[in-house]
């Protein structure tokens, strides 16, 4: 391991996160390179979408490691710890590799600005992309599913060459980075379809399948349509993962995974079922129950699509309204998730997440009240009080609105009774 402090690894990587969002391909291409392009010592999976590409990825990951697959999973953002980001055989890789495989980057990427290589310091998802193909290839995986940071055609994740590609589903989210038509943000996820790799496609609008077949047709990539359910193989499989919208992403698993084995890849039927029902997935209608009977349903709804999925959730599971402890980020919809989701709850907790992008909580309670001036809202901007007014509401509560939310949330809940 380097001889640096094992903190400054960390550190300096935290501090990338001032340069914010760049896109482009140059750097983590000369990054990679001069690691000696750790990337191509496994095969790949690369996953795409506004919502589903988490739920599909973890699913894929599952089921290749049922098939005997030694196999990385790379996701982001991260809920409680860095580390998450990096799963080797379904566990997230130690404190020790990490630092040091952060060192390595850190130690490359000096020289290569040193040198006028870099043309701009590589930003902190640069980073650790970088970071999660050499962790890979330090531990030898067959093959890692890798899943897409932020659209796909410049996200830093692009320089793979996947053995089969997926675009789980096409919405409304980051658009003043990918776009505001869904033709256009379909363009930027379908930027990661590669010649003559096939990709799988989820239940996608009219205009942004248009898109997406175009860009196929181009370069030559057959397209598999996934269908909103599972293929009859399968429909007896109790999922792993709560939610009506779990179907569709296990849909595009599945033919992800049939994708791939007919591409090489050994994946038993026995495997891709193992996938769909023993798979685990972070605050995804995530149900935590505590010794005195209070109940915690978390799900990481932060765009509309998603908070349409959990309204639906919520409406079809019956009962009593839930209170809902509500926090997004300053750039997200928050009118249009509140606007799926006030329907369905009782009392909106306008909270922060712990992070500088997050919306004020006034500013949460003012979109509430243009939807609706007589509903019920409390500000609250602390997390952890938030939850306890919420709790004096009723005993099950949901939290959403912001992953950065739900990560402060579970650290909390590690400190319940």
């Amino acid at each position: 391991m380097s001889g640096r402090p094992s903190l400054s690894a960390l550190d300096y990587l935290f501090s990338l996160e001032h340069i914010g969002i760049k896109f482009g391909l140059e750097n983590i291409r000369t990054m990679l390179h001069a690691l000696g392009d750790p990337q191509a010592a496994f095969k790949s999976i690369h996953v795409a979408g506004t919502n589903g590409k988490g739920s599909v990825t973890a699913m894929t990951d599952r089921a290749l490691r049922a098939s005997g697959y030694r196999c990385g999973r790379y996701t982001s953002p991260h809920l409680i710890r860095l580390n998450e980001r990096f799963a080797i055989d379904g566990t997230a890789v130690a404190d020790e590799p990490l630092i040091d495989a952060i060192d390595t980057i850190r130690r490359t990427v000096e020289a290569l600005v040193s040198a006028g290589q870099l043309a701009t310091h590589p930003t902190f998802f640069e980073v650790t992309t970088a970071a999660a193909f050499e962790l890979f290839r330090r531990a030898s995986v067959d093959v890692a599913v890798v899943e897409v940071g932020l659209g796909g055609r410049l996200d830093a994740t692009n320089v793979l060459t996947p053995v089969a590609t997926a675009i789980t589903s096409i919405g409304f989210d980051h658009e003043q980075y990918l776009g505001g038509t869904l033709r256009e943000i379909a363009i930027e996820k379908a930027g990661t379809i590669k010649a003559g790799v096939p990709v799988v496609v989820g239940d996608l609008p009219a205009e942004a399948l248009d898109a997406v077949e175009e860009i196929a047709h181009e370069r030559h990539a057959e397209i598999v349509r996934a269908g909103r359910t599972l293929p009859p193989a399968y429909d007896h499989v109790r999922l792993g993962l709560r939610g009506a919208h779990q179907v569709r992403n296990a849909a595009v698993a599945v033919a992800l995974l049939e994708t791939a084995a007919a591409g090489g890849l050994d994946i038993p039927p026995d495997a891709i079922a193992t996938g769909l029902s023993d798979v685990s997935w972070p605050a995804r209608l995530e149900l935590r129950t505590f010794a005195d009977g209070r109940e915690l349903l978390l799900d990481a709804a932060h765009n509309p699509d998603g908070a349409a999925a959990l309204a639906q959730f919520l409406r079809e599971a019956g009962g009593s309204k839930p209170p809902l402890v509500f926090g997004a980020m300053r750039d997200k919809d928050i009118s249009g998730m509140l606007r799926a989701l006030l329907p369905h709850v009782k009392t909106l907790i306008a909270t922060s997440a712990s992070n500088p992008r997050s919306a004020l909580p006034s500013a949460i309670a003012e979109a509430a009240r243009a939807i609706d001036p007589h509903f019920p809202i409390v500000v609250d901007p602390v997390p952890s009080s938030a939850l306890t007014t919420a709790w004096r509401h009723a005993p099950r509560i949901v939290v959403a609105g912001s992953i950065f939310l739900l990560g402060d949330v579970l650290n909390e809940a590690g400190r319940l009774p």
